[in-house]
């Protein structure tokens, strides 16, 4: 048989004359062998001839359009097996050469993009062709507005292989303000180097027998002459034309680029909003606001000035509580009670105290109470004594919580909570008199022990009272 040559998705077919060259009526079945036979039929594949005839068979080759029928040569066989002789068959062979086409398959993902700068998109491609191939990407657009990158620039597939390119479309300015633009393009998706495939047709005569040109070969023990008169079989093929189609076209993607302004249009809505606000609060709200101001300035100073009047007003010999410790609590007000220490009651009158006997004299009182408990400390006034208190300072160094009452004899002078203050101190400018054998208490009662300096919360409520005044002696008749 003659080489043959065929395009994938085309059809090629020769002939092939088998001829009984026995002195029997035998049948012959003709099969395909070979790397061709999944493509490749024989009609008839079975032909019964009497001694001396031959008839002539069609041999149809129609590859596939698709990787399954790689491009190159390979050898086609068709083996023709006598029934009642099988011992003489015969395989003629020829070439087959399959013509390489390529054809892509390819789609863009996804195919519209939004963005301030760049989008990025993926193009997946699958080689349908029966030869490897290089494939590329090719960017194109209408304008200049756009830059295009692929990563990798070039992809290299195997017949039936898919494989993922990345491009990225780049636009070559911002849009600062504005509407969005929209940019459309497309993408040609093809080999590296476009190959052709070109179908070939051919005419040839070939002749192979299952009986040779000598007895030996036909294998029916007959000598030269009975082969050469005819007897046996034998074979003839003649090529005829190949179909050839038309290649497809390379993939053409569509794509688009939707490109966003930096600052969109209710931005800009805002932000003229927002200085409408400003330009009325300068022209309107401001000079209301300054006036207002000032009005309450004015206030204050009238205030001022109609407090001292107020204070000389008062009597002369009323307690001042000057807040040491505490600004926000000036009178050291607490609890109930608390913070504005009291004069009158049980104070005893200045003529107890011997004129002239009168010293200088503190006293401090420590109290220390366990959390959720009370206790007390004291200073005894000495017999035959008369005390008068002209100060008091009061020490929560630890900011203990909880309740202190202070009182001189019967009398008690204030109630304050702990929580209030760290230091308070108390002046007076009339002296509040305890008479001999009697005390200065203070009383604590600890809700919870605060936290000192070390950072360490305490165990027990801490506090320290110092009293100070002058220490006479009672005068004598009394």
């Amino acid at each position: 048989m003659p080489a043959l040559t065929v395009a994938p998705g085309g059809v090629a077919t020769t002939t092939l004359t088998v001829r009984n060259d026995l002195d029997i009526v035998e049948a012959y079945t003709l099969e395909v062998v070979g790397d061709c036979a999944a493509w490749t039929t024989v009609e008839p594949a079975r032909v019964s001839l009497y001694p001396g005839t031959s008839e002539t068979v069609t041999v149809r080759l129609a590859p596939p359009r698709s990787p399954a029928a790689r491009a190159g040569e390979f050898p086609l066989g068709i083996r023709i097996l006598p029934t009642e002789r099988p011992e003489l068959v015969t395989v003629p062979e020829t070439t087959v050469t399959v013509t390489p086409f390529h054809e892509l398959q390819a789609a863009l993902a996804p195919r519209r993009r939004r963005g301030w700068l760049r989008g990025r998109y993926r193009t997946s491609v699958r080689n349908l062709g029966n030869t490897p191939g290089t494939v590329v990407l090719t960017p194109g657009q209408a304008g200049e507005e756009l830059r295009f990158r692929a990563t990798p620039e070039r992809l290299r597939l195997e017949p039936g292989e898919s494989g993922e390119l990345r491009l990225q479309a780049r636009a070559r300015k911002l849009i600062w303000f504005g509407k969005p633009a929209s940019w459309p393009f497309e993408v040609t998706v093809g080999p590296e180097q476009a190959a052709t495939g070109k179908g070939a047709d051919g005419e040839a005569s070939a002749a192979t027998g299952t009986g040779a040109p000598d007895a030996k070969g036909a294998g029916d023990g007959r000598d030269a002459k009975d082969a050469k008169d005819g007897k046996g079989s034998g074979s003839t093929g003649r090529a005829a034309s190949t179909e050839v189609p038309t290649p497809l076209q390379q993939p053409l993607l569509d794509g688009e680029f939707i490109q966003l302004p930096i600052f969109p249009k209710w931005l800009l809505a805002l932000l003229a909003a927002l200085l409408a606000l400003l330009l009325a609060w300068f022209a309107l709200v401001r000079p209301a606001v300054r006036s207002s101001a000032k009005q309450a300035a004015e206030q204050a100073v009238a205030q001022q000035s109609a407090t001292p009047a107020a204070s000389a007003a008062a009597p002369g010999g009323a307690p001042s509580a000057a807040s040491g410790g505490n600004p926000g609590n000036p009178g050291g007000q607490g609890k109930p009670g608390g913070g504005q220490p009291s004069t009158g009651g049980h104070a005893v009158g200045p003529g107890l105290a011997e004129p002239g006997t009168g010293r200088q004299s503190s006293a401090t009182i420590d109290v220390q109470t366990a959390s959720g408990a009370s206790s007390t400390g004291n200073y005894q006034v000495p017999h035959g004594k008369v005390f008068d208190i002209t100060d008091i300072v009061v020490a929560n160094f630890q900011g203990d919580q909880g309740l202190l009452t202070i009182t001189a004899g019967k009398q008690t002078i204030t109630t304050i909570a702990l929580e209030t203050f760290r230091n308070q101190d108390y002046h007076w400018v009339t002296p509040i008199q305890v008479p001999e054998d009697q005390a200065v208490t203070a009383a604590v009662t600890c809700e919870s022990p605060g936290t000192p300096a070390s950072g360490k919360q305490a165990e027990a409520c801490h506090e320290l009272l110092n009293i100070s005044g002058a220490l006479s002696d009672i005068k004598q008749g009394n």
